[in-house]
């Protein structure tokens, strides 16, 4: 008679069926998985820079917490549907508010690597013991199945007759002796069970990763942003490992367990929901403890976070992702070390790579012999707040309503490569583009960037790039020199001194000296360039206008205040590459 099955085994549908949903919430937990991972890594990156390593120490921290959870699952496998449902209700929670919390800590303490370092920890137990779990369930699921083949076999096998004769029971016993043993490789074994299993889960978690991986970039970043993306991820991630447990495998739950999990996932569920109605609150009390009380435009492009700030009637500051990018009280003198040293010459055709928020360009229109400026952006929505937002579009003079300047959107690198005819060519070619020590920028500082660039040159051009502090960072701005000078140009070093602002997050165009306090002066660092091995002059032009800021004496002086940070070390630095970048 066979034995009775196990109760865990009684299942509300076929335990055939079971496997399919199980796969189905595997896609699904493994896709939520990785937007929690890349949300990480995205918001770390914007935040505190040098996305490389943000990405290093989340994937190395996530994948060593993996390994950890797949140990602690071993402990839950007795109760494995309880603990599946306990530990998706727990990921969905975590994963679901860790953009909240890391901006939150970035913007009221200050310091959020630590906090990401936690979350990346936390989310990789949780997501490790997914797996076990799962395929514990499963498993049950197909021994449940199995057993009732044996019962159905059992029960359908005829019994022997008792008077069945003893020649029969000979022929009976010739014909199993003569019949050949079955080959073990056609009896499906509890192995083979096992590693199809294996199969089917890394199959589906594979490709639901995939589809995460693709979600976020091209769906949630640009429709929800950082944080209403990972709160909706969240929701999605506890309606489907709550829902398998508490369907498929409910009668696997004492009440207790029942209750509970119900308890755990409605309140998971309610948290994410107000943080999704709050989040816009949120956002506004982040931006006024990152940037005062004085946040005049605040606009998610589609490729990051600009804010303009500033009391009405004075000159504003725009931050890209938290970092200060213009000053505006000192944002002159920048702009005037940047561009009129490089306008000593011909200068009928200019070029600007970066500078979407129009300064560069209002320098270069106040030659009155310039007949083209050509402006290369990255991001339409900074040039669309420079030409629309009343304090900015003052500042930079209107410059984008000029018919001289014309504007392309794109990457820089790739808009250099494109060929051009020797009569489109520029006499200068200003380099107005984030600080070297921000990862994503790093190959606008590479040697085959620099070579791009001097194909764009005119005979006689010059180009002119900002390279960093030299006092602050000496070992940075000596490699760009060393980068362009493989590159094929002749340099000359020179600087300006500014107040530095005490809200920039990060390495930029104005960046604190270590230690020093906010609003100390600093100093920006730049690198005028000629193809050949002659340096150019380092000087102002005839007809150069009237400047608040820049004369032929402080121009000299700050050429040979950042010649004196030039050590034996310095001048033997490799030059950067794209494919071994050394800022």
């Amino acid at each position: 008679m066979p034995l009775p099955t196990e109760r865990a085994a009684r299942l509300p549908a076929r335990p055939g069926a079971v496997r399919y949903p199980v796969l189905a919430v595997v896609f699904v937990c493994a896709a939520c998985g990785l937007v929690y991972e890349l949300e990480l890594v995205a918001l770390a990156s914007y935040l505190i820079g040098d996305s490389v390593t943000q990405a290093s120490v989340v994937l190395s921290v996530m994948v060593f917490a993996m390994g950890v959870g797949s140990l602690l699952a071993k402990r839950l496998r007795c109760r494995a549907a309880v603990g599946f449902g306990l530990v998706e209700a727990g990921l969905a929670l975590l994963g679901g508010c860790s953009a909240m919390v890391l901006y939150a800590a970035f913007a009221w303490l200050g310091e959020s690597r630590y906090v990401l370092v936690a979350f990346s920890l936390a989310i990789g137990v949780l997501i490790g013991a997914e797996i076990p779990l799962l395929m514990s369930l499963i498993q049950r699921a197909e021994s449940a199945r199995q057993d009732g083949r044996d019962g159905r076999d059992g029960r359908d096998r005829p019994e022997q007759q008792d008077g069945r004769s003893e020649r029969q029971d000979g022929r009976d016993r010739r014909d199993r002796r003569d019949r050949p043993e079955p080959d073990p490789q056609d009896r499906p074994s509890k192995q083979q069970d096992a590693a199809g299993t294996v199969a089917d889960l890394f199959a589906a978690d594979y490709v639901g990763a995939l589809v995460g991986g693709l979600a976020f970039p091209f769906l949630l970043l640009p429709w929800l942003g950082q944080l209403t993306g990972a709160l909706v991820t969240g929701a999605v991630n506890a309606v489907a490992g709550g829902g398998l447990v508490l369907w498929l495998f409910r009668h696997d739950l004492t009440a207790r367990s029942r209750a509970l999990l119900i308890t755990v996932n409605v309140s998971v569920l309610a948290v994410l929901a107000t943080a999704t109605v709050l989040v816009d609150d949120f956002e506004r009390a982040a931006r006024r403890a990152v940037y005062g009380d004085s946040v005049r435009v605040a606009v998610q492009t589609e490729l990051q976070e600009v804010v303009v700030t500033g009391e009405r009637g004075g000159p504003p500051d725009l931050f890209v992702n938290g970092r200060l990018r213009v000053g505006g009280q000192d944002e002159y003198r920048y702009h005037e070390a940047l561009v009129h040293p490089a306008m000593n010459g011909r200068h009928a055709r200019v070029l600007i790579l970066g500078g979407g928020d129009g300064l560069a360009a209002r320098e270069v229109l106040r030659y009155p012999d310039v007949r083209a400026v050509t402006v290369v952006e990255l991001d339409p929505g900074v040039v669309r707040l420079a030409r629309t937002d009343p304090g900015l579009a003052a500042l930079n003079g209107y410059a984008f309503r000029d018919p001289r300047v014309t504007v392309a959107y794109g990457d820089a690198f790739r808009w250099l490569r494109r060929s051009r005819p020797v009569q489109e060519r520029y006499d200068v070619v200003i380099s107005d583009l984030p600080d070297p020590g921000i990862t994503a920028g790093a190959k606008l500082y590479s040697e085959e960037f620099y070579g791009l660039a001097a194909g764009a040159l005119a005979d006689g051009g010059r180009l002119v790039v900002h390279a960093g502090s030299a006092a602050a960072r000496p070992h940075t701005y000596w490699t760009v020199d060393a980068t362009l000078r493989a590159a094929g140009f002749a340099t000359r070093p020179y600087g300006a001194g500014g107040r530095v602002s005490g809200l920039a997050a990060g390495p930029d165009r104005a960046r604190r000296s270590s230690g020093g306090p906010a609003g100390a002066h600093g100093e920006w660092g730049f690198l005028l360039a000629a193809p050949g091995a002659r340096p150019p002059d380092l000087a102002l032009a005839a007809q150069a206008p009237r400047l608040r800021s820049l004369t032929p004496d402080v121009l000299t002086a700050a050429g040979n205040r950042v010649e004196r940070t030039r050590t034996g070390a310095s001048s033997g630095l490799p030059p950067s590459t794209l494919v071994h970048p050394r800022y």
